[in-house]
């Protein structure tokens, strides 16, 4: 007897036991029942042989094991939430770069918010600055440099926000920038000299990727009486080694390559300087009011 007619047998049989067990179903009835139920059975059995033929022609048995654990780790792995977020140090301890492993801006662009109201044009931007302790944002073609307020805030208390942040924002689809223009300082045009032209090109090929490295950038302001007028930004702007990398970096490498490049400038815009005075009388009254003591 196989074990198809055993288990028709065993419910043909309990339903029998049972009905005369109650004394109220006649003989007629339970051979009815019992006759519906083998049929059921027949016809589950069917049913169940013909999908693991169906299994077996589509899956070899030894991969039957790992199909649904593969398909999981492969649905997951695709998603921008489990994206994995590198670090990069920068010269600046204030700044520090992170790589989300996707695209932010087109590659050679850059975009530059010092405070949380320049980020108005950047959803990732003002997502950033919500995380308490960020004092600017800087976006790069591949990688975002965030910068602290000041060295008494802890990188490793900041770091796991900024994570999510990042993670949440490139989740859920949002564009990096509603509006605005990334940097195009260095583009020539049509008015430009030739020594100019030559200047940023040498930006473009030579200065601005190993700048951007450190995640920060440089960005042409102009060239007056062989004077070349540069802004810093990103991990550069309050670097305390930026003096350095401009003198001894891109100025030797300008007077090498053009030989009408006098010297090189840094520059700040006067946005830039408000920001720098509010901030500095901020830290003051920080300061004074920490130095107070406090009465009883």
């Amino acid at each position: 007897m196989s074990s198809k007619q055993f288990f028709c047998k065993t419910l043909q049989f309990s339903v029998i036991v049972t009905s005369i067990g109650y004394g109220y179903i006649t003989y007629d009835l339970v051979l009815t029942v019992s006759k519906m139920l083998r049929n059921t059975v027949r016809f589950c059995y069917k049913a169940v042989k013909l999908n693991k033929l169906v299994l077996n022609k589509i899956v070899p048995p030894a991969q039957k094991c790992i199909l649904i654990p593969n398909q999981r780790r492969n649905f997951m792995t695709s998603l921008p939430r489990s994206m994995f977020v590198q670090t990069q140090e920068t010269p600046n301890p204030n700044s520090l770069k992170f790589l989300p492993g996707v695209q932010v801006l087109e590659p050679g662009q850059t975009m530059d918010f010092p405070t949380g109201q320049d980020a108005y044009c950047s959803p990732l931007g003002k997502h950033l600055f919500r995380v308490e302790g960020v004092k600017a944002v800087f976006l790069g073609p591949d990688f975002i440099t965030v910068t602290k307020v000041d060295d008494e805030t802890e990188w490793k208390l900041l770091k796991p926000e900024i994570f999510a942040t990042i993670m949440d924002f490139f989740a859920s689809g949002l564009p990096v920038l509603n509006e605005g223009t990334p940097n195009a300082d260095t583009q020539v045009n049509e008015d430009d000299s030739e020594t100019v032209q030559m200047i940023k090109e040498l930006l473009d090929t030579r200065i601005r990727p190993t700048v951007q490295e450190d995640g920060g950038d440089i960005i042409f302001k102009g060239y007056e009486d062989g004077i070349v007028k540069l802004k810093m930004q990103g991990s550069c702007s309050n670097c305390p080694s930026s003096t350095v990398t401009l003198k001894n970096g891109v100025q030797n490498m300008m007077q090498f390559y053009i030989p009408e490049v006098l010297g090189v400038e840094q520059i700040e815009d006067e946005q830039d300087l408000v920001v720098k005075s509010q901030f500095r009388k901020l830290e003051d009254k920080l300061k004074h009011k920490e130095a107070t003591p406090k009465s009883d």
